[in-house]
């Protein structure tokens, strides 16, 4: 009869412990980005009104890098879902989907290359992408979902420079830069806070 393995039973009870306080982080994560989402603002000069800044990407940040991209991800889905579940659409759900996909990625690709260059690409990344989703995706949604003309969306670009033409070069021109700012905006405040928070984080 086999000796039983007695340096197993405190690995784990740690990996146990891990375990939790990753779920628990998630979760207090997933809560506070929640509540971000309501604190935002529109920048009326530089981008249509109905484009706001918020930096409920923050939290999806603070999970890649202390947990792991795939942390960051599920930070990213919890607190959309929560936003519909608790509040509601206001933009039948193509709002949410897009704040998901675009949190994804770039949680994960920030969370990927964190060690390397503090997540330039991240950012980078997240506003080339935001060009396709709103090309392919996000606005042909709401011209269905609202029988919202695509000339009207493209008449409010238009009444901040009224050179741009199609929609493609309003997403160039305002909302690729936008997304830069913000995904830079969210990097920046998360390295003021990482180190204080990352005891907590880390425990």
């Amino acid at each position: 009869m086999s000796e039983p393995n007695v340096n197993a039973i405190p690995s784990a009870r740690a990996a146990g412990r891990s375990r939790t306080h990753k779920v628990t982080v998630t979760a207090m994560l997933s809560a506070v980005a929640f509540v971000l989402m309501f604190i935002e603002f529109p920048i009326p000069a530089l981008i249509p009104a109905f484009v706001k800044l918020d930096i409920s990407d923050l939290p999806e940040l603070l999970a890649a890098f202390s947990l792991g991209p795939v942390y960051g991800v599920v930070v990213a889905f919890l607190k959309n879902l929560l936003f519909a579940v608790l509040h509601g659409t206001s933009s039948a759900y193509v709002g949410e989907l897009f704040n998901f996909l675009m949190g994804s990625v770039f949680a994960f690709s920030a969370g990927f290359v964190y060690q390397r260059n503090k997540s330039r690409r991240g950012a980078l990344l997240m506003a080339v992408l935001s060009v396709p989703l709103n090309y392919f995706v996000v606005y042909p949604a709401y011209v269905v979902c609202y029988h919202l003309p695509l000339e009207t969306i493209i008449g409010m670009y238009q009444a901040i420079r009224p050179s741009v033409d199609g929609l493609l070069e309003c997403l160039l021109v305002f909302n690729m830069p936008f997304t830069f700012f913000k995904g830079l905006l969210d990097v920046a405040l998360c390295f003021l806070i990482y180190k204080p928070l990352s005891p907590l984080l880390h425990k």
